[in-house]
């Protein structure tokens, strides 16, 4: 039998495991290591040797360690699937925590509403320890398979729902794709792709620690780029798209959708 065959939520993070973040790597070890349900760490090199993965980290038998020698985060995660066991997974960044009931409050939810989908609130985690919780444009109470995306008014904005606020039934997140192909914004793509899948639930609970610190990637100025701008109008494009085609299939009369401005 594996180790992780009674895991009852799958993590995956992918990491490059700069020097300058294993701290924050640790810290999120530690972080699931105060989870009250089972589950298994599949962590994605997303570039350097898997060797570079802290000892006490690696011999931890609820943790796998996937090769993964070539760099992309959306690669990472999807080949990462490839090893989950677990009914239910989620996505966690290496240089976040998570809080202690995060996977639990989540979980128990899933499975007594049958749900999709079941989200909780992300807080920024600042340097000096406080938190500030981000009330995402998504409201708090359930939707229906599609309906996150009406709360996304345009692609110049940002999404309504982050993907690292999702658990989500391990099956629906492979047949949706998962992150898709982009080097960039792939995040959106899974996103629109769960949602717009399947029904899910939104909890007024915060689930998820987003650290705030200086070698964060979306904090440089050129973060949006052309490429992230390309990456959420392909997302809004798909969550639209599916609506669209799940208005005909239903046969309803309502007016088309709005185009990308």
């Amino acid at each position: 039998m594996s180790p992780h065959s009674r895991a009852q939520v799958a993590v995956i993070t992918p990491t490059r495991l700069a020097p300058q973040r294993r701290a924050y790597f640790l810290d999120l070890y530690r972080s699931l290591q105060e989870q009250n349900v089972r589950f298994e760490w599949i962590i994605a090199p997303n570039g350097p040797d898997a060797d570079a993965v802290p000892e006490v980290i690696a011999q931890d038998p609820r943790v796998t360690v996937c090769a993964r020698p070539k760099p992309g985060a959306a690669p990472a995660r999807n080949i990462a699937m490839n090893a989950v066991t677990a009914p239910f997974t989620c996505f966690v960044d290496d240089d976040d925590v998570l809080p202690p009931d995060s996977l639990g409050v989540r979980y128990r939810h899933a499975v007594e509403t049958g749900l999709g989908w079941v989200a909780g609130w992300s807080a920024d985690l600042l340097a000096d320890g406080t938190l500030q919780t981000w009330v995402c444009p998504t409201p708090v109470g359930r939707h229906a398979a599609g309906e996150v995306w009406t709360y996304w008014p345009s692609p110049e904005r940002k999404p309504p729902l982050g993907h690292t606020m999702l658990l989500t039934r391990t099956e629906i997140a492979r047949a949706v794709g998962g992150h898709g192909g982009l080097w960039k914004g792939e995040d959106y793509v899974y996103v629109m792709s769960v949602t717009g899948r399947s029904a899910g639930e939104l909890l007024p609970v915060v689930t998820y620690h987003y650290r705030d610190h200086e070698h964060q990637m979306t904090e440089s100025d050129t973060y949006v780029d052309d490429d992230e701008r390309g990456a959420r109008i392909f997302s809004w494009l798909q969550g639209r798209d599916d609506r669209e085609l799940r208005r005909r299939e239903a046969g309803t009369d309502s007016a088309p959708l709005p185009r990308a401005s």
